[in-house]
């Protein structure tokens, strides 16, 4: 392809300005070497032999002989260029998701859990060089997915999440003090908790502002959300006999308070999704808070290509020879 061909030695490329000079004096010479014989009859003579006519072709030769020389002086060259990169500042992050009964309540489509982890998927797909681990509490809290970088573990975890797995109940202490102890032993540069709850502190034996203080120990960064349209929402109220929820309208309460202190102290940011297009926007700026640096090396390989072009002035300027001393030897 000629659209990777690059030349090592440009600046050869004026010499082809001697070429109009060469093409002057080749007629300059011609012009001088022409010379005239009066006869009283040209017959007997051949006058129809082609030669004489194509004889300006041993020049062309020379011609196309220097400009291949020239091109092979100039270097071209192909260049294949990989790449490969390197995270130089590697971020841990473990997400903890409230998995509370009032979790199912339906002022986000379909319901707030189930447009969390579609949200919170789309997250860690746009964050393919950090390592992601997942916790998730409710009145009690376990590590469903210790962090790694392999994100189709992450996901299918994260697909896996339902409400039930746990005892009823919001126990925001052990959810933070949980992803907090699956970060303490990190050595990424950068270490972070992205903390979802739709209610308000009432299970756990660790209170919140504990779980808090270690995680500024272990410099771990929190951000928390507070998930909940403001006003009522359609929430679970009571079970029926079939063992399905019973729906009512609820107030929605969550402890903003806590929330951004918990964020503050850790030097988080706190943030209220109230409908999906929210939660969207809050963890696309996540997102760009937390940028990861990536080093790029690239990698130049370079294929000689002037060979060809000094194999072909030899050939020309060889024809050339041979055609001047057997085919025009007459009329030279």
């Amino acid at each position: 392809m000629l659209d990777n061909i690059s030349f090592a030695n440009p600046d050869f490329f004026w010499l082809f300005l001697l070429l109009p000079l060469a093409i002057l004096w080749y007629i300059f010479k011609q012009k001088q070497e022409i010379a005239a014989l009066k006869i009283s009859s040209i017959r007997g003579f051949d006058t129809n032999s082609f030669l004489p006519k194509i004889k300006p072709l041993l020049f062309v030769f020379r011609l196309l002989a220097l400009s291949a020389i020239i091109i092979a002086m100039a270097r071209p060259q192909t260049e294949d260029i990989s790449t490969r990169t390197k995270t130089t500042k590697g971020i841990d992050i473990v997400m903890a998701i409230d998995v509370s009964s009032s979790m199912l309540a339906k002022d986000l489509k379909p319901n707030r859990l189930s447009a969390l982890k579609k949200v919170a998927s789309d997250f860690i797909k746009k964050r393919p060089n950090d390592r992601i681990g997942l916790v998730v509490y409710a009145g009690e809290a376990y590590t469903k997915t210790p962090i790694t970088t392999d994100k189709s573990i992450v996901l299918n975890s994260m697909r896996e999440i339902t409400y039930g797995q746990l005892q009823d109940g919001t126990a925001i202490g052990m959810g933070l003090s949980t992803a907090v102890n699956r970060l303490k032993e990190s050595k990424a540069k950068s270490k972070i908790i992205i903390l979802l709850t739709d209610g308000v502190n009432n299970s756990g034996f660790i209170e919140p502002q504990t779980a808090a203080d270690l995680a500024i120990e272990f410099d771990i960064k929190t951000y928390t959300i507070g998930l909940g349209t403001n006003g009522n929402a359609l929430s679970p109220v009571a079970y029926n006999a079939d063992g399905s929820f019973r729906y009512g309208m609820r107030q929605v309460e969550i402890d903003e308070k806590l929330l951004e202190e918990i964020a503050d102290v850790t030097g988080g940011k706190y943030f209220r999704a109230t409908n999906n297009e929210k939660l969207e926007e809050i963890y696309d700026e996540i997102n760009k808070l937390e940028k990861t640096e990536i080093e790029e090396f690239k990698y130049y390989r370079y294929e000689e290509k002037f060979r060809p072009w000094v194999l072909l002035a030899g050939a020309l300027l060889i024809l050339e020879w041979v055609l001047r001393n057997t085919l025009f030897r007459s009329f030279i």
